[in-house]
């Protein structure tokens, strides 16, 4: 597998179709700094384009997930985009926050599911994140905090456009306005999250039974299901299923559907070629 600074991809079982993918700075809190912009969606890509792969699960090496972008790299943004020529200076730095932004969008971009595993610290760009998961479960020690307006920042890597369809706009608005610390526990009565185990080892358990399962089922079903839903969010009902009813027509008469049937018949686990 390929090597990279900020990131690492594990395969935890040579046999199962999960794969990690780690953010790897632990000494500074997993931090993302600019390698990690260009790394991230190239590591995603990679996964997506894997045979051997149906499920990504994202989490942080060490006692955290993410503690926001690396100040450093903030800084090196703003001084490459002073010129003194106003209109070429605002271009350069709408073109840096494009690209970061372009990096998050790649988990929704990946046809593969992408479950967070949140340990820890999980802060501003850590959130962004977080909310382009398709999935998201934490530890009791989890907290997270929407931190950019503490730093006088206008979030502006995606949380502020995915938070309120996952938590409601009345929470998602708060949490921005104030930039406060909640807990996992609060993340999962939010809706942030879906679960919140006891440790960090019963965080790891618990996803990997989660993603193993959906490892096991249909990849053009899964693949198919992240991508209506993901549409879906854009459309009307009424578009929605104009959307999916051309999307099966395509893909619904495959041979995993024979397969599902029969094992189904047969009673046993049925066994989908990759995709």
């Amino acid at each position: 597998m390929e090597k990279y600074q900020t990131l690492e991809i594990a395969q935890k079982n040579p046999n199962s179709p999960v794969f990690y993918l780690y953010l790897n700075r632990p000494n500074h809190r997993n931090a993302l700094s600019r390698a990690f912009f260009t790394e991230f969606p190239k590591a995603l890509s990679s996964l997506d384009q894997n045979p051997d792969a149906n499920v990504i699960v994202l989490t942080g090496a060490g006692d955290h997930f993410c503690a926001g972008i690396d100040l450093s790299n903030l800084s090196s943004v703003a001084a490459e985009s002073v010129s003194g020529d106003r209109g070429r200076d605002g271009e350069r730095l709408r073109q840096a926050i494009k690209l970061m932004q372009d990096a998050i969008t790649a988990i929704e971009r990946c046809r593969k599911p992408v479950i967070a595993a949140v340990q820890g610290a999980c802060i501003g760009g850590g959130i962004d994140i977080v909310t382009a998961c398709d999935v998201r479960y934490c530890s009791r020690d989890a907290f997270f905090s929407v931190k950019e307006v503490d730093l006088a920042i206008t979030a502006d890597l995606g949380t502020l456009q995915r938070l309120p369809s996952i938590v409601g706009y009345g929470h998602a608005l708060e949490l921005a306005l104030t930039g406060r610390r909640f807990s996992g526990q609060e993340a999962k009565e939010v809706g942030l999250v879906s679960g919140v185990f006891g440790s960090k080892q019963e965080l790891e358990n618990g996803v990997r039974l989660v993603a193993e399962g959906m490892a096991a089922k249909s990849p053009l079903a899964v693949t198919g299901t992240k991508a209506v839903l993901q549409r879906s969010r854009e459309m009307s009902v009424e578009q929605g299923l104009d959307y999916v009813a051309t999307w099966n027509s395509a893909m619904l008469l495959s041979d995993d559907l024979k397969e599902a049937i029969s094992a189904h018949m047969q009673k046993r686990k049925p066994v989908f070629a990759k995709l």
